[in-house]
């Protein structure tokens, strides 16, 4: 029996994947569990693996579609089986959508009492563009992705050449694509959107390409437009920023004992894993059993609620080139040195290499940055939602401290714990700092 491939969810806020690529085309075998395809959401590049084994077969999306999640994109059918017939890439959407007048103003009046069905793929275009679909004539039942771009088209054929400066004069007769967070954008700042060049998909503005104002718009050359990861990273960055009650508390502890546990161990872990351990592997096994003791401290916030996690994933921030991704290391606090070193050694290579599945980025309930190897002495991380709380570390470095009325040189490093005032308070943040300092400081009390 055919079964459905989807756009999976990765997130909790997750609308939509773009299809990065196939790893199987269309006609070939596939076996259950294998990498089928790659997609791009607000976390990372991820394989997903095949949900059944059969034959890649009615596929609906191509590189670099935008995809509603649960949306049907191809079946695994059996041999000499053949796809649905109604099959089709928006078949799970709503149907007999009513076309909205609401949004950007175009220069024609559209009608107001016309329903017609849509694609989500030319609702999207439509969308980006800054077209009204009450404009756009149908060849078939429905609007389709090829009429809004045959609109598209007909527009640019009958437009003068965008202007090559910017100017703030405005041309009220002009159609120009743009999504429409850019053309409010434009609108806000006091820019013409019209003498913009667009880097999107057929010269459509984005937010990107509009200026921060007037005066900078002639640099606007040397911009950069991010990736989608790297965008969604920032907005989710800024929603964290502007949503999550953040405070701080700063710790400074002894690192010397850290530094011979790793020694101790490093031989053997090595021979167990195939890796040498490092700082950040020792300190994830310390966290997990902090915060086994400090279950608040491993909670999230969830619709108003405190929401206590069952397991402890600690997530591990990894730098790429896209942007920032959080693998996770599942069980911190039952998992063995050698077992975390392992895990983290792949789920870091895998980062680099776009190479992450959907299950080594899920189910995180705290997370570690750890910038000592870039010789970052402290620093604040902000908190990565819905967890309660984030760890950044800084590196061991020798200083001079006051011991027993003498003065001494230790290696020392510093902490800082980011949490979110809803889920923890500043006295439940402090006893987990001090046990976790206490750890670092004597981490043989695991033994007991």
């Amino acid at each position: 029996m055919a079964k459905r491939v989807v756009m999976p969810a990765l997130g909790m806020a997750q609308e939509t994947g773009v299809l990065v690529s196939w790893l199987k085309r269309d006609g070939e075998p596939v076996t259950k569990g294998e990498p089928l395809m790659e997609i791009e959401t607000d976390k990372a590049t991820v394989e997903i693996e095949a949900p059944a084994s059969g034959f890649l077969g009615g596929v609906l999306a191509h590189k670099g579609d935008v995809v509603p999640v649960g949306q049907t994109i191809a079946w695994i059918l059996a041999a000499g089986e053949q796809p649905p017939a109604s099959a089709s890439l928006d078949s799970q959407s709503a149907r007999a959508s009513t076309v909205s007048t609401q949004g950007e103003t175009q220069e024609a009046t559209p009608s107001p009492n016309i329903s017609v069905e849509i694609s989500p793929l030319a609702r999207k275009i439509a969308q980006e563009h800054g077209i009204d679909l009450a404009l756009i004539k149908s060849n078939g039942m429905r609007i389709e992705k090829a009429d809004v771009l045959t609109y598209i088209n007909q527009l640019r054929q009958t437009e003068p050449e965008p202007a090559s400066v910017l100017s703030t004069a405005p041309s009220p007769t002009r159609l120009t694509p743009a999504s429409p967070k850019a053309r409010r954008l434009a609108a806000e700042r006091g820019i013409d959107i019209t003498m913009l060049r667009g880097s999107g998909p057929d010269g459509a503005v984005l937010v990107a390409d509009v200026p921060l104002e007037v005066e900078t718009a002639r640099s606007a050359s040397s911009l950069e437009t991010p990736s989608t990861v790297w965008r969604i990273m920032a907005e989710r960055m800024t929603a964290s920023w502007t949503s999550v009650p953040h405070f701080y508390l700063i710790r400074e502890v002894d690192a010397s004992s850290l530094i011979e546990w790793r020694t101790r161990v490093s031989s053997t872990v090595e021979k167990r894993s195939g890796t040498r351990p490092t700082y950040t592997d020792l300190l994830l096994k310390l966290i997990g059993f902090a915060l086994r003791e400090h279950p608040r401290v491993n909670a999230a916030w969830a619709n108003g609620s405190i929401q206590f996690n069952q397991e402890i994933n600690v997530g591990i921030a990894v730098a790429v080139e896209d942007g920032l991704i959080v693998p996770v290391i599942r069980n911190a606090d039952r998992a063995s040195i050698s077992e975390i070193a392992s895990q983290r050694k792949d789920l870091v290579a895998r980062a680099q290499n776009r190479k992450l599945r959907p299950a080594d980025i899920s189910d995180g309930t705290f997370t570690v940055s750890n910038l000592g190897m870039y010789n970052v002495d402290a620093f604040s991380a902000i908190v990565n939602p819905p967890q309660a709380a984030i760890l950044a570390v800084g590196r061991i470095a020798e200083r001079i401290v006051p011991s027993n009325g003498q003065v001494v040189i230790r290696s020392m490093m510093v902490m800082t714990l980011s949490c979110d005032h809803r889920v923890v308070d500043g006295a439940r943040g402090a006893q987990f700092l001090e046990d976790l300092a206490n750890l670092i400081s004597d981490p043989w009390r695991l033994l007991a």
